[in-house]
């Protein structure tokens, strides 16, 4: 069995502020760092630094309330380190003119996007005039890789501001065509609640193979010992185009397709403490599916309709721009997303 990405810190997203230079230094410190604990050497966390460096350097620039996060995730058995920048406005006039060399609205050299452009394995961007958002995935060598992924799957898990550690954590397996996610919220934030998160990834992957609907189950007698939390688990599977869900407690998910959206249901509780129901439920996968899961950190999404084309984007950038928009910034945020993508 093929159990990939696995997880750096249950997949925790470091959010830094960027609105004033001086937290430009920042932004690059932390990128090197997690470079480097991914084992990068001195060139690979060269290229990560600059990256983190030009897209601060960016926000400070041209932006409004400028945010940067940072993942550590793994692409086709490869560590990547994801950096995913957010501003609230003005938008880029012209995306494709933005990421030329020489192209600048702030009388600089233009060279910037430019640059992380071609540091970055993969790079995808959204601007509309109320924000942008960008995506730079960079791994530890130069040469860019293209994913084998039919089903491209990404997130940010975000503590609470003030918290160091997450109760929020998502994770995910792949086997024999199917992808299974976990999102799970732990009671309230902190350190017990990432305790308790901690231990649901852990079970989770203890239970491979397993249905939905058990593994919730198995979820739920393995945080008995912790102050519990909210979870779910999804199994997609591209083949027979059927997806199946159990979840206990409040965790949201939607699938996004060529129809009305699918609201996936989820029994009242808290896993380790109470669940009078764990039941799963089928869904057909539609054309062009998207998978949006969210912790309840998260306000809840209605549709995607005034986001013209994000669906389209990278799931990264969708998770980016969902959170930026929606995170209620009083607990920890985890958005999930998965779509389909041309063979």
């Amino acid at each position: 069995m093929e159990m990939r990405p696995r997880a750096l810190d249950r997949r925790l997203t470091t959010s830094v502020c960027v609105e004033d230079g001086s937290q430009v230094a920042a932004a690059r410190r932390l990128a090197a760092e997690l470079a480097r604990r991914l084992d990068f050497d001195e060139s690979g966390a060269g290229r990560v630094a600059l990256a983190a460096t030009e897209l601060a350097t960016n926000l400070v620039k041209h932006a409004r309330q400028g945010e940067m996060l940072l993942s550590a995730i793994e692409r086709d058995g490869d560590p990547v380190v994801e950096i995913l920048a957010l501003d609230r406005g003005p938008g880029m006039p012209s995306v494709e003119r933005c990421l030329e060399d020489g192209y600048s609205t702030a009388g600089s050299p233009g060279t910037g996007l430019g640059a992380v452009r071609r540091l970055a394995g993969a790079l995808d961007v959204y601007s509309r005039p109320d924000g942008t958002a960008l995506l730079a995935r960079i791994g530890p060598s130069a040469a860019p890789r293209r994913t084998r992924d039919v089903l491209a799957i990404s997130g940010v898990s975000v503590a609470c501001r003030g918290e160091e550690r997450s109760g929020d954590a998502w994770d995910q397996e792949f086997d024999a065509g199917r992808h299974t996610l976990l999102v799970v919220d732990g009671l309230g934030h902190g350190a017990d609640a990432a305790v308790a998160a901690e231990a649901c990834v852990d079970a989770f992957r203890r239970r491979a193979r397993v249905a939905p609907a058990a593994r919730v189950e198995a979820l739920h007698a393995a945080l008995r010992a912790t102050r519990g939390g909210a979870v779910a688990v999804v199994e997609i599977d591209l083949g027979r185009r059927v997806v199946r869900y159990a979840g206990l407690g409040n965790i949201t998910g939607a699938i996004y397709g060529e129809g009305p959206v699918r609201h996936l249901v989820s029994h009242h509780g808290i896993a380790g403490h109470v669940a009078r129901k764990i039941d799963e439920y089928s869904y057909p996968w539609p054309p062009r599916g998207m998978l949006v899961v969210h912790s309840d950190g998260v306000a809840t999404l209605r549709d995607l309709d005034r986001y013209a084309g994000l669906r389209e984007r990278d799931p990264g950038l969708v998770a980016g721009v969902l959170y930026r928009d929606f995170a209620r910034r009083r607990d920890d945020a985890t958005v999930v997303v998965a779509r389909e993508v041309a063979a």
